[in-house]
């Protein structure tokens, strides 16, 4: 009788990684909002510039520095980490800004849209093929996006943007052979240049309300790079350890957290047109959650038997 490959012990030594990444990237809004004085270009800038650093704490404790000056030599590698840069520095930016004018349920909608978006992306440039409850999944998706056009369009660029980046950006880190910490190590060195412009450039300004204007903010904007390191160690951890399908499952933990602050923490009205979204969203989700589940369940049949 063989042994699974991905046994029940493993799943669960790396569960509590992937909750904690995901809850940290849940409740992120609650700290954002303690920098909305700050113009959005600024956080952004700041995050990358302090994110760095720990990013090289991080390696030298895994000693994976060696890997970072490895994928620096390598052309093509870099080529396509510099696309995956500017794609992830949107998605940070567009992020802040939902947070920053109180739009975060239509960022929750975005990262719920992703998983659909990565299917979608899988099947279009990696030649994947799409089950049929998956392709249910994503008619279904499709159709709450078309509500949002009929009656939210003012946000719907929030979360279609969001969705787009991030699956875009995890498409490009798929095919780069480079690992989750050095290659955002080797984004954040590529975004660094524009960054302590931007950072420069804020802070010659002093208009009061960015970096040195206040020992608060300055101390949250110097965080922010911990905000942006942590999480994305945790989640390297849990995809060592747990099958990418199982991490499925536990990736719209972070949403669902956001959902929640959105409705009930900063009050956001949910427009008619956003619940029937959502409403049909959720539903997508559980079709394809079932599908995985589904193929989940076979897999550890087969190597068991």
């Amino acid at each position: 009788m063989n042994q699974p490959t991905a046994p029940a012990a493993s799943e669960q030594r790396g569960l509590p990684y992937a909750l904690g990444a995901y809850a940290i990237w849940g409740f992120v809004p609650l700290f954002f909002k303690l920098l909305e004085t700050v113009p959005p270009v600024e956080v952004l800038a700041q995050r990358i510039v302090w994110s760095l650093p720990l990013c090289f704490v991080i390696m030298a404790f895994r000693r994976q520095i060696g890997d970072y000056m490895s994928a620096l030599k390598n052309w093509r590698a870099l080529r396509l980490l510099l696309a995956s840069s500017v794609l992830i520095a949107l998605n940070w930016l567009v992020y802040i800004h939902a947070v920053f004018t109180d739009h975060v349920l239509a960022a929750s909608l975005g990262y719920y849209l992703n998983p659909l978006v990565n299917v979608l992306l899988g099947m279009i440039f990696l030649g994947e093929r799409l089950s049929r409850l998956q392709g249910a999944a994503v008619v279904i998706a499709a159709i709450g996006v078309a509500i949002l056009l009929a009656g939210a369009l003012d946000t719907l660029w929030i979360s279609l943007t969001l969705a787009l980046s991030f699956g875009t950006y995890g498409l490009i880190r798929k095919v780069v052979p480079v690992g989750s910490l050095p290659g955002l190590a080797i984004e954040t060195t590529l975004l660094l240049p524009l960054s302590l412009a931007a950072a420069g450039y804020y802070l010659w300004l002093g208009d009061g309300r960015g970096f040195g204007a206040d020992v608060e903010i300055s101390w949250l904007l110097a965080a922010a790079g911990v905000v942006t390191a942590v999480p994305l160690l945790l989640f390297a951890t849990a995809a060592r350890r747990m099958s990418y399908a199982a991490l499925g499952f536990v990736q719209y933990l972070a949403p669902s957290i956001a959902f929640l602050l959105g409705l009930f923490v900063f009050d956001e009205p949910l427009k008619p047109a956003q619940l029937f979204c959502f409403l049909l969203i959720w539903i997508s989700i559980a079709v394809f959650s079932f599908d995985m589940w589904r193929k989940m369940r076979a897999e550890r049949m087969i190597e068991i038997a």
